[in-house]
């Protein structure tokens, strides 16, 4: 993976789930992947099409956590989504200017 990418912040999260629908594994990271898809794809950043991706992703997410973290799930969403969020913000920056080629 490109070196800039993994200096992204939330990198660790997103190329992570980005591997784990390589491997068709349905983790946390995957699943929030699945969530930022569209924008990530539209970016440049290659996203696997795993079979058996739910068809909602924020939902499957918030179970996963709610089964992993049940008295502060929604915090746990939230925090994980923001860091979706800078990481796709600090890519397209990246893109726009032309600093990144994917």
């Amino acid at each position: 993976m490109n070196k800039v990418l993994e200096n992204l912040p939330g990198a660790d999260l997103v190329l992570s789930g980005v591997e784990a629908l390589q491997r068709g594994e349905m983790t946390v990271e995957a699943l929030l992947v699945a969530i930022g898809a569209p924008r990530l794809r539209a970016a440049g950043l290659e996203i696997p099409h795993a079979p058996g991706l739910p068809d909602h992703p924020e939902r499957a997410l918030y179970e996963a956590l709610g089964a992993i973290y049940p008295r502060d799930t929604h915090s746990r969403y939230n925090g994980l989504i923001r860091r979706l969020v800078s990481f796709e913000r600090a890519l397209e920056h990246l893109v726009a200017r032309g600093k990144l080629n994917l």
